[in-house]
C-alpha cells in the first residue's frame, strides 16, 4: 500500500471562471500513465513538533481500468468554493494571473545558467562574482587551456562551494580535443597574426603542420583532404567566413573566398551539409575524462556525438572507474539528427550546440531543431541546455541586442533546463553583465509562464516507477495551493523527476550527499540543499523547514508540499510513499 498525506483537490493550475466544474477539472487531470483509485477519509488535524499537518489517506494501485476520482469531503467543499471566489477576483484580465501582462517575476529564478570559465573569469574574485550574478554551472572548455589551468578553476569552484553551502556551483567538462591526431573538431592552425580574407581571393588549407602565411594555413586533421570535395562550401568560425573548394592535391585544398573576414588562430572549420569522419572521443578526450574522474566533476559534455555507441562506451568506462558523472551529449553535427532519440535515450541530457549545428545544416533549421530537441529531452525526462551565441554581442558590447534577449526568452519558454554563456564569460569584456542580463531575462520570462504544463509522454520515460505518480500529484498539489515543494533524496532521482513536471513553486531538494547537491544545480526549478539526515523522520522534517525559514526561503505560516519517495527508501518501508502539506 502506498500512503500519501494530502490536502484539498488536485489541479494543474488555478481554475478560471470558464474552466468548468471541479469534477470536470479533476477528470482532465488524471495521469495518463496510471490508474488510481483515490479515497479520502475523514480528515484529522494534528500537530507534530509544532508543525500543523492535515492528513488524508490515498490508496494508489496500478490497474488497467479507468481511474475513478472520489470528490473531497463535504467539509472541504465550502473552502474550495471560497478559494475559487478569491481567485476569480484576482483574474482582472480574464485569465490566469500567472500569464497576465502585469505579473511580477518570482524571487528565485528556475532556469539555470551555465557559464564558460576562461581568461576573463578564471580568478577567485570573478568566480565568486559570477556565482552572485547567477551562475549555476561552471563549464570548462577543454579545447583551450591545459589541465593545470583547469585544475585551478575546479579548486576555486570547490572552495566557493565550501564557503557557500546554500548556493553550490556544479562543474561541467566539455571534452573537445584541440590538436590530437583525430580530434573531433577540425580547426585551422596557429597564425603569427590575423589574416584578412577578401572576397574572390584564393586561399589554401594544408595538412602540413606549422604553415601560417597570408595565403595558406594548416589544419589539424590528416583526412581533411579526403573529406572535402570540389564544390563544397567551407565555413570558418561558425559561418563568419565562407570559402568554396576549387581543387585538391594530396595534401592541400585550394579555395576561393566567398565571404571574407578576419581569420585568427585555431578557428573551427565545417563543411556545409557534411560531418567529418571523426571519433567523438579521442585520446586527448580520454585524458580529459580521467582528469574529470580524478576531480569528481559533475557533468561531461561530449562533442559531435553521432550515435549512442559513444555514450555507452563512455558510461562503461565511468562505471569501471567508479565515476559518478552524468553525460551530456552535444547535438552539433548533421549525423546526430537521424539518431536523436537513441542518443538522448543513452545520455543523461543534451546540449543544443547551435553554432556547429547551424554551420553543418541550413541555418533556418536550427530554431526548429532546438524546439524539437527540447521537446524530446523533456518527454524522456532528460536535462536540456541551449547554448551558443545567446549574448554574442556582449563579448565586446555592454548591452545585448534585442534579438539576443528574445533568444533567451524563447529558450526559457520552450522549457530548457539551462541556458549557456560561452565566449561572453570566457573571454568577453563584460562577463558579469552578460550573466546578469541572462538572469534578468530568464526571471522575467518565467513570470509569464503558466505553471504545471506537463511534457508530452513523460510518463513513458518513468513508467516503471511508482515515483512518477507521486511526483505528478505533488506537482498538482503545489500548483493548486501555490506552495513550494520540499523533497528528501539520496540519489537526486525524485528531485529530477519533479523538475521535469515543472511545478510552479520552487523544489527545495534536501540531500545528505554533496555530489548530489552539486549535480542538482543544473535542473530547472531545483534549489539543492545539503543537510545531514536524522534517523528520525520528523526531526529531519522540522530541521529542513526550520532551515528554509531561517534562510528566508519560506515564511512562518506558509504551506509547503513535503515529498518522500524515490528509488531508495528514507525512513519508510520500500512500498510506502508520502506527500504531506505542512504549515511552517
Amino acid at each position: 500500500m502506498s500512503q500519501v498525506v494530502a490536502t484539498r483537490s488536485i489541479q494543474t493550475s488555478f481554475p478560471s471562471p470558464t474552466s468548468g466544474s471541479i469534477s470536470d477539472q479533476v477528470e482532465k487531470l488524471k495521469p495518463s500513465s496510471f490508474a488510481a483509485k483515490v479515497l479520502f477519509n475523514d480528515h484529522k488535524k494534528s500537530s507534530i513538533n509544532g508543525v500543523s499537518v492535515r492528513r488524508f489517506q490515498i490508496t494508489a494501485a496500478k490497474r488497467s481500468v479507468q481511474a475513478e476520482v472520489v470528490p473531497v469531503s463535504p467539509e472541504d467543499t465550502p473552502k474550495v468554493d471560497e478559494e475559487l471566489q478569491q481567485l476569480r477576483g484576482l483574474q482582472q484580465f480574464g485569465g490566469d494571473t500567472s500569464v497576465g501582462m502585469w505579473s511580477k517575476p518570482t524571487v528565485r529564478r528556475k532556469t539555470k545558467i551555465v557559464c564558460t570559465i576562461g581568461p576573463s573569469t578564471n580568478t577567485r574574485e570573478m568566480i565568486w562574482k559570477l556565482a552572485e550574478a547567477g551562475m549555476n554551472v561552471a563549464r570548462l572548455n577543454m579545447s583551450h587551456g591545459d589541465h593545470a589551468s583547469h585544475q585551478k578553476v575546479i579548486d576555486l569552484v570547490k572552495e566557493y562551494n565550501e564557503h557557500n553551502k546554500d548556493n553550490v556551483i556544479a562543474i561541467m567538462l566539455d571534452t573537445k580535443a584541440r590538436f590530437s591526431k583525430n580530434g573531433p573538431e577540425v580547426r585551422s592552425g596557429d597564425l603569427p597574426q590575423p589574416i584578412t580574407l577578401i572576397t574572390g581571393q584564393e586561399f589554401t588549407f594544408t595538412i602540413q603542420r606549422g604553415v601560417g602565411t597570408a595565403d595558406c594555413v594548416s589544419v589539424n586533421y590528416d583526412d581533411f583532404v579526403n573529406d572535402v570535395e570540389v564544390g563544397d562550401m567551407l565555413l570558418v568560425d561558425g559561418g563568419m567566413m565562407s570559402l568554396v573548394v576549387k581543387s585538391k592535391t594530396k595534401d592541400s585544398v585550394k579555395c576561393e573566398v566567398v565571404d571574407g573576414g578576419e581569420l585568427k588562430s585555431r578557428r573551427h572549420l565545417n563543411v556545409r551539409g557534411k560531418s567529418a569522419t571523426l571519433p567523438s572521443i579521442t585520446e586527448k578526450d580520454w585524458e580529459d575524462i580521467k582528469f574529470g574522474v580524478d576531480n569528481k566533476v559533475d557533468f561531461y559534455a561530449v562533442s559531435f556525438v553521432k550515435d549512442a555507441e559513444v555514450v555507452h562506451e563512455l558510461k562503461k568506462y565511468l562505471k569501471s572507474c567508479d565515476g559518478d558523472i552524468h553525460v551530456i551529449v552535444k547535438i552539433e553535427s548533421a549525423d546526430s539528427i537521424p539518431n536523436l532519440h537513441s542518443i538522448i535515450t543513452a545520455s543523461d541530457g543534451a546540449m543544443v550546440a547551435r553554432g556547429d549545428l547551424g554551420a553543418e545544416l541550413p541555418i533556418e533549421e536550427v530554431p526548429l531543431l532546438q524546439e524539437e530537441i527540447i521537446r524530446i529531452c523533456r518527454s524522456m525526462g532528460k536535462a536540456v541546455i541551449v547554448a551558443t551565441n545567446m549574448l554574442e554581442s556582449m563579448i565586446v558590447h555592454p548591452t545585448p541586442t534585442r534579438a539576443e534577449v528574445s533568444d533567451i526568452a524563447i529558450a526559457v519558454r520552450e522549457g530548457a533546463d539551462a541556458v549557456m554563456l560561452s565566449g561572453e564569460t570566457a573571454h568577453g569584456k563584460f562577463p558579469l553583465k552578460a550573466a546578469k542580463v541572462m538572469h534578468t531575462v530568464a526571471l522575467r520570462t518565467e513570470a509569464t509562464i503558466r505553471g504545471g504544463t506537463l511534457p508530452t509522454n513523460l510518463g513513458q520515460a518513468f513508467k516503471n516507477h511508482m515515483s512518477e505518480m507521486f511526483a505528478y500529484h505533488a506537482t498538482m498539489m503545489s500548483n493548486t495551493l501555490g506552495t513550494s515543494i520540499v523533497v528528501f533524496t539520496r540519489t537526486g532521482f525524485m528531485a529530477i523527476l519533479l523538475s521535469h513536471y515543472r511545478p510552479s513553486g520552487t523544489i527545495f531538494a534536501f540531500t545528505n550527499e554533496k555530489r548530489i547537491q552539486q549535480r542538482l544545480a543544473l535542473y530547472q526549478g531545483v534549489c539543492p540543499i545539503y543537510m545531514e539526515f536524522s534517523d528520525d523522520a520528523e526531526e529531519t522534517f522540522g530541521n529542513a523547514l526550520g532551515l528554509l525559514q531561517k534562510q528566508g526561503m519560506v515564511k512562518a505560516g506558509e504551506e509547503v508540499a513535503l515529498v518522500q519517495s524515490g528509488r531508495q527508501p528514507i525512513w519508510r518501508f520500500q512500498s510506502t510513499h508520502n506527500i504531506q502539506v505542512r504549515k511552517v
